[in-house]
């Protein structure tokens, strides 16, 4: 299978008001020797201190160090096939799941076809909801299915749970692997229990740019996908990245500097219009994007999922990029909105936008100003969860009527409604419904994350990033508990916790957050 890269990725670029701005800025980024830097590794590129830079470039190597590994990786499937496995459950929590589950779509999507009819069924886990885990288990063939724990740190709460509940429930070490960062004690616990394969990444990659390396190749490789060819896309945008030619032309110095400019100039919230055929990729997008530029006041808002509307619904915040052809950019464009259409050449032209996307948010850093490879505002929540799980008290004036949330929604603002529901509820398309009335009544832009996942993707922005949010938080009532062995408490009080933490974090940074019950959300906007 080949995958064909569109030799000029940034394809069709109308951003009327702001291209002197862009113009400019890549000006200075090529004064500043921005690329070259970023290939060099050079962390004063971004800051004075190395920490969190110079061992987080990695993923720039991570295409080439896949494929030299891709024998290994299909060597493993076919064990696998061999031995009986037909599906495969990927139990990880953000960078270490996103990219996985993209893939399970993307190429369910584009159909047999895609990956030859081979492989093992893929699904991700990365929820706490103790309904959706009990459906999981019950859904997949226990026997023959192969478990992945995926944690970069090996120390992720949700995984360790996830790992411990089907460990118990199965107990095969040649039914479970891990992918880990050498000498976690993941690794330590598979050797320990004889696991079926330990995969070590490189260690010098950060969790949300790890998609190429072992953390979405080798799922990728279990499902069938021809991995190559995914890497040969990677591989020739590699290439379109390096130093040299007109700056101006460079495609990860172009978007990088238009995420910037149009940041700068006010149009901070990123609205991403995405090919059906590779919808899921908005979930990576959004993790890479809000981790990574959300913090000192400042980032860039990835709005993914929002319904297209009418002209006259969006504000003067707003810039589009879209992956393929759709309707309404003409219109939009016309009204003074800058787009930008990026080339779609299906599922296997992904791994060619991780690299392109990887690069422009690298250098959409340093023209804000910030570390794109630090999440300093995440331990915050992770902490506060730990005090609920200890006996702390839920956050004190929680409760708040939608109104009252919505009545503080300003122009440029955003709306965040942030769901602790199983992702396989029926509830999940009613709330996302709700969100799109609440685009159009207010016309503001508008996001929507399933809790944890988002903890691990857009939390970092929502505490770290412009305080122009406002966060609506909704959590499913569990008709029952399921335990996690080896621990004091079950899934739902881990949800549970989780949703108190975060909303404690949030508020105590006088944020406008507050808690609401599923039925007035989806009843009160209509």
């Amino acid at each position: 299978m080949t995958a064909q890269v569109h030799p000029d990725p940034t394809g069709k670029e109308r951003i009327g008001d702001l291209d002197p701005a862009v113009e400019a800025t890549i000006d200075a980024l090529a004064g500043r020797r921005a690329v070259e830097r970023v290939w060099s590794g050079d962390h004063t590129l971004w800051q004075d201190d190395p920490a969190e830079v110079a061992d987080r470039l990695g993923w720039l190597q991570a295409a080439h160090d896949s494929y030299a590994a891709a024998g290994e990786h299909e060597a493993f499937v076919a064990g696998c096939a061999d031995d009986g496995l037909t599906h495969v459950l990927v139990m990880g929590m953000g960078g270490s799941s996103l990219f996985p589950e993209v893939v399970a779509r993307s190429f369910a999507a584009a159909g047999p076809a895609a990956t030859g009819g081979g492989g093992l069924a893929l699904s991700v886990l990365d929820t706490t909801d103790p309904a959706a885990i009990s459906r999981v288990a019950a859904a997949l063939p226990l026997e023959r299915t192969l478990f992945v724990a995926s944690s970069k740190s090996g120390s992720t709460i949700e995984t360790a749970s996830h790992l411990a509940y089907f460990w118990e429930l199965v107990q095969r070490p040649e039914q479970f692997a891990v992918i880990t960062d050498p000498g976690s004690d993941l690794g330590e616990l598979a050797r320990a229990r004889r696991f079926r394969h330990v995969f070590e990444n490189r260690p010098d990659i950060g969790g949300r740019y790890s998609a190429l390396s072992a953390f979405g190749m080798v799922p990728a490789a279990l499902a069938g996908v021809d991995v190559r060819a995914l890497l040969d896309g990677a591989l020739a945008m590699a290439d379109a990245l390096r130093p040299g030619g007109d700056p101006h032309d460079h495609p990860g110095l172009r978007l990088g500097a238009l995420l910037g400019a149009a940041a700068h100039a006010g149009r901070d919230k990123l609205t991403l219009v995405l090919d059906p055929e590779i919808s899921s990729f908005g979930l990576w997008l959004e993790q890479l994007v809000a981790e990574s530029t959300g913090k000192q006041g400042l980032g860039v808002v990835p709005v993914v999922g929002e319904p297209v509307g009418a002209v006259e619904l969006y504000g003067r915040d707003r810039v589009f990029v879209s992956i393929g052809w759709h309707p309404a950019l003409d219109a939009l464009a016309g009204a003074g909105h800058p787009v930008v259409e990026l080339a779609h050449e299906g599922p296997y032209g992904l791994g060619a936008h991780v690299l392109l996307w990887e690069f422009a948010t690298a250098v959409c850093g340093a023209v804000l100003g910030i570390n794109p490879f630090d999440q300093p505002d995440v331990a915050a929540a992770k902490a506060a969860t730990a005090r609920m799980l200890d006996g702390a008290p839920p956050p004190a004036g929680a409760r708040q009527s939608l109104g009252q949330l919505l009545d503080t929604v300003c122009p440029g603002d955003y709306v965040c409604v942030q769901a602790y529901v199983d992702p396989g509820s029926p509830v999940v398309a009613d709330l996302e419904a709700a969100r799109a009335r609440i685009f159009e009544q207010r016309q503001v832009a508008t996001t929507f994350g399933l809790g944890p996942r988002f903890l691990h993707s857009t939390g970092q922005l929502h505490k770290g990033g412009p305080a122009t949010g406002v966060f609506i938080q909704v959590v499913g009532d569990d008709a029952q508990d399921v335990a996690i062995p080896g621990r004091p408490y079950g899934f739902s009080r881990l949800k549970h916790a989780q949703a108190d933490g975060d909303l404690e974090t949030l508020r105590s940074r006088g944020l406008r957050a507050g808690r609401i019950t599923v039925e007035e959300l989806t009843e009160g906007a209509r």
